[in-house]
């Protein structure tokens, strides 16, 4: 076993050991992002000579898995962290990206995202060019971490048909409202909702500009995010011990591996869904204490259902609609 593959199994024993009570916490505990982040998981696929891992896609999401499977809610914040990873590596961005690249890689800074300007249809988080820099207008209704981040990244829709990407401050100020919600699951992920009304943003926080086109959108990310209910189902399968599931749980992770932008939406469907038979096969064998608030049978099954909405796309959420026999 490789040294980084000790650690991380210390690392998986320590954050199922605390799962429980993060779970009942309101805050994800810092020291569990500064633990990925000694083990270099801030910079995971990041190229070894600028201090990262230098990890494959496939190499990442088998991370990703055992982690969620461990602790969900720190493994959810923790990914949100990718975007400004991939923005930092980026050779042809600013020099604001630049400065930043080994704070970013090394975990001392820590991102959320705001992608509400990638989304498709109509404009709902805009950014206006003005003499101090950008005002950004809209809202955003699902940010994690706020709190236990450094930097937002944010993507806004622009002029002609365009996206600005922006790094602000995740703080109330002045244009900017964050308002918390209660999750059923990932309470302490600390996810808010965000109004902006008219958000000054000074140019120099400007670190992208590029043309709107969902289609542009890799299938990376949301094989990533697969990742998550992968480990709710792994978790799930390692309890049950062995059975079918174990088979389907390969199944799975072999369609998200081989899944490409048309098919990835059917295999990330896949993937909530068995999540979500996994947990409650669990809970059916522990019986009457998977009713008992805060078990791991119960947190699972709240867990599964959260991945049924999180990171999704209209096709994924029509495709599990009809594997739930509902059409659409």
């Amino acid at each position: 076993m490789s040294e980084f593959a000790t650690k991380l199994q210390y690392v998986v024993e320590r954050f199922t050991d605390d799962a429980a009570e993060v779970d009942r916490a309101d805050w994800l505990a810092a020291d569990h992002l500064d633990e990925l982040a000694a083990l270099g998981l801030y910079g995971p696929f990041a190229p070894v000579a600028d201090g990262g891992l230098g990890l494959s896609l496939s190499e990442l999401c088998d991370v990703v898995e055992v982690l969620a499977a461990a602790c969900l809610t720190t493994t959810f914040v923790w990914i949100q962290h990718f975007r400004l990873l991939a923005a930092v590596l980026d050779p042809t961005g600013p020099p604001l990206l630049g400065n930043l690249k080994p704070k970013v890689i090394g975990g001392e800074t820590k991102a959320g995202v705001v992608l509400r300007g990638l989304q498709p249809g109509p404009a709902r988080l805009s950014a206006t060019p003005t003499a101090q820099g950008w005002s950004l207008d809209g809202d955003a209704p699902w940010v994690s971490g706020w709190g236990l981040v450094d930097e937002l990244f944010v993507a806004a829709r622009g002029p002609d048909n365009t996206v600005v990407n922006f790094l602000i401050a995740p703080k109330d100020q002045p244009g900017l409202v964050a308002t918390r919600h209660r999750l059923s699951a990932l309470n302490a992920s600390v996810t808010v909702r965000l109004d902006f009304n008219a958000l000054v943003v000074p140019s120099g926080q400007m670190v992208g500009q590029s043309p709107f086109d969902p289609s542009l959108e890799g299938p990376e990310g949301l094989r990533v995010n697969g990742s998550l209910a992968l480990g709710v189902a792994r978790r799930c399968c390692t309890l049950l011990g062995p059975t079918s599931l174990d088979d389907e749980l390969r199944e799975c992770r072999d369609g998200l591996d081989g899944a490409d932008a048309e098919t990835m939406a059917l295999a990330r469907a896949g993937a909530c869904e068995l999540a979500v038979r996994a947990s409650l096969a669990l809970a059916v064998e522990r019986g009457s204490s998977s009713v008992i608030s805060g078990g791991i049978a119960e947190r699972s099954v709240r867990e599964a259902a959260l991945l049924l909405t999180f990171g999704s796309r209209p096709a994924i959420r029509r495709a599990l609609l009809q594997k739930f026999g509902v059409a659409e």
